[in-house]
């Protein structure tokens, strides 16, 4: 499986969690250094691993990564398209912002969604596998100064309905993960204001925001995986309660 976006946060939770359902997964990141020491983490619990660079706005780049997947394992059972622009979790005005961090946020999550379904549509047909997008709950309730990130994200959503429904006859299924996980990102706020993890927290039904690889990851896992066989079309909120459908 490739996952993208894996050498920090959620990927790498999700990478983890493939890799102890016994998977073996191919990470596709900017950096591979920071994907090396995800991949080390995979093998050093019994799993197996490839790094491949892969910057997801590039379809020559994306391409490449399906391809050595398929090289390097054989089949390409799942994709799991996790990047996101580092802009992702930067506040804004509307009426200010510079319209080229549009053309970011689209880059990551829309542009790259499309040439990864482009490059894997063949491999996941004949693999019988899957497509999971990561969106976010911002997508879906919107968020607060957040508008580029919440117009690509419920974009993203559109996206997974619109290719289940045409990759559906060909037996590939197609969802979305909406998590509230930790992330650097996250991590880097909370140190820098100590009271925001509790106030967060505090809103979330659960008691705690979740563990990439051990509350995330495992959702990952059922979509792409044999359990969820007749689910496509969908996106599953993980977050402890604090976001739902409507």
């Amino acid at each position: 499986m490739l996952v993208t976006g894996a050498g920090a946060g959620i990927g790498r939770g999700i990478s983890l969690a493939f890799a102890a359902a016994g998977a073996s997964v191919v990470l596709g990141v900017r950096k591979p250094d920071q994907g090396e020491a995800v991949a080390e983490e995979v093998r050093g619990r019994g799993g197996r691993a490839e790094v491949v660079a892969c910057d997801v706005t590039d379809p020559v780049a994306v391409a490449a990564a399906v391809a050595r997947a398929q090289e390097r394992f054989g089949r390409l059972d799942a994709v799991v398209h996790n990047a996101s622009s580092p802009l992702s979790s930067q506040p804004v005005e509307l009426a200010e912002v510079d319209p080229a961090q549009w053309d970011e946020h689209r880059a990551v999550a829309l542009d790259a969604a499309f040439h990864l379904a482009r490059a894997s549509h063949a491999p996941l047909r004949a693999a019988q596998g899957a497509l999971l997008v990561l969106t976010s709950p911002a997508g879906i309730e919107g968020s607060s100064r957040l508008p580029f990130y919440a117009m690509a994200k419920a974009a993203q959503r559109g996206f997974v309905k619109a290719l289940a429904h045409e990759w559906g006859p060909d037996g590939i299924r197609v969802n979305g993960l909406a998590p509230l996980g930790m992330s650097p990102a996250m991590h880097a706020a909370f140190a820098a204001t100590p009271d925001l993890e509790p106030t967060l927290a505090a809103a979330v039904p659960l008691g705690r925001i979740g563990d990439a690889e051990h509350d995330i990851g495992p959702a990952a896992v059922f979509l792409c995986g044999d359990d969820a066989r007749y689910v496509t079309g969908q996106t599953l909120v993980v977050s402890g309660g604090r976001f739902t459908l409507h």
